[in-house]
């Protein structure tokens, strides 16, 4: 039989144990990047105490019982450039680079989605697709399928991120067809022969198959990248009835018939187009095959999102493009326009993840294709042999990917005018704040939650995430 002392041990343990938990609750931690580079991405050593004090500071109110969207991840493209680079490094140094974006413990970032190319996109060393023939050649049964150059770089990296997340969320996205299927036999432009919208139905369900024999399920493709843009090498012009034909006549009821289970994702372009995929989720026979629409915003503004979302609000949202750049070895760090408009505003327009273009360069950002690939396309990180230094894209998808994870929910806050915002609560039940000051001063503020205050500063230019 235990003794009195230990009985009186266990409840001074209860006793204490409550209190730490007590005093964690009441406190939040802040990961903080400053403008001019003092800080990147770095938990301070002081966290924040909730009190009942009173200010006249302008406060962010959570409110945890108003959600919205559900979140996917957030992450970059893998394009075949990135992976290229990836795999040349030796083990123990892409061991470190993966471990250090991909896994959630120490400072590592977690990386939670990621982007690929269905064949090559701009930022591969040549053009190539997974049935290349010579012209005047076809293959209508997709016999010669073959994941090809793939196999090289994306998929030995692709298997390694698995295994330190295998619930990797993983989207996929054409920049064209095989040439021979096209209107011309050109990688840049032309349009899908309506002869072949069969055929590459077939060679897109075979993408999904053949990724899945090599353990890298695909969560989503989208159906054409940036589809009103035939001058990229590779591209396709893909008009928006054109789409909702090739999904309801032939991808759609392809993958049915294949028990296809990843998802169809529509658009996949610019903001400044929701009428695009407005029209074709008004079909209803397309629109039944149809997950979502995905936007980039090189042109637009992000809240046409939402207006896509009011439109259709049984589809889901997507963002899963936009380059960040900045200047090497420049004094500063623009870290609050990314997070505004990217981190911060495309959740706050219903969008369930948030994808950067891309993960990987040089230090020449190469590689690109030629006739119009892109050049100054700055990876998240930049690879010089083993070595590899962080860039605006790294820090910017930090500030989310390691907080909010995947089954997270946007809960509601009020936007303050120089305070972007946005909050999530976590499946462990953690509240995530993302504040960016984009004023012209330092920053006092509250954050309200059930009665609750933190006081806040931040300087300006700078980034905090809140985790509570």
């Amino acid at each position: 039989m235990p003794s009195i002392k230990s009985f009186q041990l266990l409840a001074a343990c209860i006793l204490t144990c409550s209190s730490l938990s007590a005093i964690a609750q009441n406190q939040a931690d802040v990961w903080l990047t400053r403008a001019d580079r003092s800080v990147l991405f770095a938990k301070q050593a002081t966290g924040l105490s909730f009190s009942n004090a009173k200010n006249n500071y302008p406060t962010i109110m959570v409110n945890e019982k108003e959600t919205f969207q559900s979140i996917d991840g957030f992450g970059y493209a893998l394009t075949g450039g990135s992976a290229q680079h990836i795999v040349k490094m030796s083990a123990p140094a892409r061991t470190a680079l993966l471990k250090e974006l991909f896994a959630t413990d120490g400072n590592n970032i977690g990386v939670s989605y990621i982007r690929l190319s269905i064949g090559a996109s701009d930022l591969n060393e040549k053009v190539f697709s997974y049935n290349d023939l010579p012209e005047g050649e076809t293959d209508l049964t997709q016999a010669k399928f073959d994941l090809g150059p793939d196999k090289m770089d994306v998929i030995p990296v692709m298997k390694e991120i698995l295994a330190i997340n295998p619930k990797l969320k993983i989207m996929g996205s054409p920049w064209s067809p095989p040439l021979w299927m096209k209107t011309t036999y050109d990688a840049r432009g032309g349009m899908l022969k309506p002869e072949y919208y069969d055929v590459y139905a077939k060679y897109l369900v075979r993408y999904v198959q053949e990724m899945q024999k090599e353990g890298i399920p695909i969560d989503a493709i989208t159906i054409q990248n940036e589809p009103l843009h035939p001058g990229n090498n590779p591209s396709l012009l893909m008009v928006a009835p054109d789409q909702a034909f090739f999904v309801k006549k032939f991808l759609g009821p392809a993958f049915a018939k294949a028990n296809i289970k990843t998802k169809i994702i529509i658009y996949d372009h610019n903001a400044d187009r929701p009428d695009y995929p407005i029209t074709i989720l008004d079909d209803p026979e397309a629109k039944k095959y149809i997950d979502g629409s995905a936007f980039h915003l090189y042109g637009g503004k992000i809240e046409a999102l939402s207006d896509v979302h009011n439109a259709h609000p049984d589809k889901n949202i997507y963002f899963s493009e936009q380059m960040v750049v900045e200047q090497p070895n420049s004094a500063g760090i623009n870290i609050v326009n990314p997070v505004r408009r990217l981190i911060i505003g495309a959740t706050r327009n219903w969008s369930k993840n948030v994808l950067e273009w891309n993960l990987a360069a040089d230090p020449e950002n190469k590689p690109y294709t030629d006739r119009g690939g892109c050049s100054m396309c700055q990876g998240a990180v930049t690879i010089d042999k083993d070595n590899y230094s962080r860039n605006l894209a790294y820090y910017a998808i930090a500030h989310a990917s390691k907080f909010v994870r995947p089954g997270s929910l946007r809960i509601a806050t009020n936007d303050l005018a120089d305070l972007p915002n946005v909050a999530f609560k976590t499946p462990e039940g953690k509240h995530v704040l993302i504040v960016a000051n984009s004023g012209k001063n330092t920053s006092e503020f509250n954050i309200s939650l059930n009665g609750k205050t933190l006081v806040a500063t931040l300087d300006k230019g700078s980034v905090a995430t809140y985790i509570w």
